[in-house]
């Protein structure tokens, strides 16, 4: 799949995980992506292992304890705690990981491409939800420009 059919199949999923919120959300991209995906609709569950709640919403140690089957997960930690996460994917049976990557070596390495490979697990690992989630003129403008850069593939 190309990345428009890839980011189309993730975004059609009903139950998403957001891996990576942060205590601190001024300086982390996983809660307005959680934020984006909640205000369009979709169950969203956020983990982090050290909060039992985020703004409000109840907080997930890991995957293993959200209380239904969870299709997808947009992973936003730092780089060293991405491959537990996608484990976690693969013991679960979840296959469709998105990555966060703008600019920059984005939050993963050569390894989680190569086992998300050899796991069958589906991933984007360029741009963000929220260029594609009714974005706002930033987003859309990130996107044309990510676009226009090759770097959305």
């Amino acid at each position: 799949m190309n990345y428009k059919e890839k980011v189309e199949d993730f975004l059609s999923q009903k139950v998403i995980a957001v891996a990576g919120v942060s205590r601190n959300p001024k300086q982390h991209i996983g809660n307005p992506v959680y934020q984006k995906f909640k205000s369009a609709g979709y169950r969203t569950y956020q983990v982090n292992p050290l909060a039992d709640e985020i703004a409000g919403d109840k907080c997930y140690p890991n995957l293993k304890s959200i209380p239904e089957k969870v299709n997808a997960v947009f992973i936003g930690t730092a780089p060293k705690v991405s491959m537990d996460v996608v484990r976690e994917c693969a013991e679960l049976g979840i296959n469709k990981v998105w990555f966060h990557r703008t600019f920059g070596p984005g939050n993963y390495s050569d390894e989680v491409i190569k086992f998300c490979k050899e796991k069958n697990i589906e991933i984007i690992s360029a741009g963000c939800p929220m260029m594609h989630i009714t974005p706002d003129p930033f987003h859309k403008c990130f996107r044309f420009v990510l676009k226009v850069a090759g770097k959305l593939k």
